[in-house]
């Protein structure tokens, strides 16, 4: 298998880099996301029609995966009996589920407060990767780190006094169960790519479930209420988003320890914040600057510890 030859996605400078892409396409995923309600006439209780949005977004994504990695000869076979359960189970937990819990959350939640929210899925993965794998073993400084991230999000719950944006359990709670779904994802694509080529796994997973999606949206009577030339612009850069952005993620954790490569994302509520305050307008806040500083320093200490 030539493992005294590691592969691009092996080399550090690479892992950075291409986490690092992944991280920042999803941080504008934030603000692209509320924009394309906005073109599609989409409302916050329009949730069958959030579904709807969501599932045709990973549907194509995952057919472009699958598209090009027919392009390039890869091995579409899934081993095992029960292989076929694994990858169904996996689109489930990490587009179905995950994304509908997402789309409904960031209707009720500012994009700021969001972004930041769901960097607790950064260190629920690395503790639970500490857990179910020798190769991430858990450390006082992997410790320390996710006591500080998590410390991001506890200043991001305390209301400004000039507001009324405390918890809410169909914003923050949606964001926190989407969060806990993308760190389990996480920790099953070691398993997806013992199964199949985690190329094709990723397409597999987007395809089927934003299938799903869009089947559970119509049922729940989604539609769009428009379509917009902006809407299918702002459509086509998310897809190219989950495109982009879960092939090299699924890939790197695929042949990377999951804590060193899952700690780049806590840069996603950085950008998603960022770019929610100026592309819709959205208050900041100073504590979203405490958060998001202290979401960073998680990420840092986390990646200077030894395995």
């Amino acid at each position: 298998m030539g493992n005294d030859s590691p592969t691009i996605f092996q080399r550090p400078l690479w892992v950075v880099v291409f986490a690092l892409t992944a991280a920042i396409a999803w941080g504008w995923a934030y603000p692209l996301i509320k924009l394309g309600f906005g073109e599609f006439a989409i409302t916050a209780d329009m949730t069958g029609s959030k579904m709807v949005f969501a599932g045709v977004r990973f549907t194509i994504s995952g057919m472009i995966i699958l598209a090009i990695a027919r392009a390039a000869h890869r091995r579409f076979a899934v081993a095992g009996g029960s292989g076929w359960l694994y990858v169904v189970a996996f689109a489930i937990v990490n587009t179905t589920l995950h994304y509908a819990f997402f789309y409904f959350g960031l209707s009720y939640s500012p994009g700021a407060r969001a972004a930041i929210l769901n960097s607790m899925s950064v260190f629920l993965l690395v503790i639970l990767a500490c857990m179910f794998f020798e190769s991430d073993r858990l450390t006082s400084k992997k410790l320390l780190g996710c006591c500080v991230g998590i410390a991001g999000v506890v200043v991001l719950n305390f209301s400004n006094a000039d507001s009324t944006d405390g918890f809410s359990f169909s914003g923050d709670g949606m964001i926190i169960l989407n969060a806990l779904c993308s760190a389990f994802a996480g920790l099953m694509t070691r398993g997806l790519s013992r199964r199949v080529d985690i190329f094709v796994g990723t397409g597999y997973s987007l395809a089927i479930g934003g299938v799903l999606l869009v089947v559970a949206g119509y049922v729940a009577g989604g539609s769009f209420g428009q379509v917009t030339a902006t809407g299918i612009v702002i459509l086509l850069l998310l897809i190219a988003i989950s495109t982009v952005g879960f092939a090299l993620y699924n890939k790197l954790l695929s042949c990377n320890p999951i804590g060193k490569v899952a700690i780049f994302n806590s840069l996603i509520p950085v950008v998603g914040a960022v770019t929610s305050c100026i592309c819709l307008g959205e208050t900041f806040y100073m504590k979203y600057v405490v958060a998001a500083t202290l979401a960073t320093a998680g990420i840092y200490i986390i990646n200077r510890a030894k395995s």
